[in-house]
């Protein structure tokens, strides 16, 4: 019974990260053959009420409020209603940039302060040295760095769509707006590997447990 329950929670935790994602590529490659360049509204409608049932569920599910997925959930909403609102994809595309950034900082500057928020947002799931938490975090700050450059460097090469000539870094990348849409599972899939491979780091830093406690 506890076997099926604990597989139950990671199938749900699986639709919780992944499940906004799938509802975006979804409804944004479905709207694109009915509403052409107002699809990324569409799509982008769909993520923030999908965003928001996740986060509903996640509370549900750990009996707590998940501080990092709160955070992301207000950047989504407000970028994601000013994007609507002022019919300005810009917003949109930048939209990632920012909750990596984000979340990059809250890292470092916490570090800085004496304040490991990776320990304190996961504490409940590892158990680790404070050297093991202290690497990781970093490591994790430096990875959002990576996505919000490389987000950056997609939506600023956005051909089809209201990007402007002088916001591109590149002479001679061209991508479209459904390349950047649909990358959107690419980097999941990355951030999936490369939680993987952190793996190794939580294993090796295991806190050593006496062994007559264990006993």
């Amino acid at each position: 019974m506890a076997q099926t329950q604990d597989t139950g929670e990671q199938s749900s935790r699986l639709l919780i990260d992944a499940g906004p994602i799938g509802v975006w590529i979804l409804v944004y490659n479905g709207a694109r053959a009915l509403a052409g360049s107002d699809a990324i509204y569409w799509g982008t409608g769909a993520y923030m009420i999908a965003a928001t049932v996740a986060l509903i569920m996640s509370v549900r599910i750990e009996r707590r409020i998940p501080p990092m997925l709160v955070f992301t959930t207000v950047i989504v909403l407000g970028f994601g209603a000013m994007g609507i609102w002022l019919r300005d994809p810009i917003f949109i595309y930048i939209k990632p940039t920012i909750i990596n950034l984000f979340l990059s900082y809250m890292i470092l500057i916490g570090l800085a302060l004496g304040q490991n928020v990776w320990k304190i947002f996961f504490s409940h799931i590892f158990e680790l040295t404070e050297e093991a938490w202290t690497l990781l975090a970093i490591r994790w700050a430096i990875w959002f760095q990576f996505l919000a450059g490389l987000n950056e460097v997609m939506w600023r090469h956005i051909t089809d769509s209201v990007v402007p000539q002088g916001a591109r870094w590149f002479a001679g990348l061209e991508l479209s707006e459904a390349f950047w849409s649909n990358a959107k599972l690419g980097v999941l899939v990355l951030s999936v590997l490369f939680a993987a491979s952190q793996m190794p780091l939580i294993l090796k830093h295991q806190p050593k447990k006496d062994a007559a406690a264990d006993a």
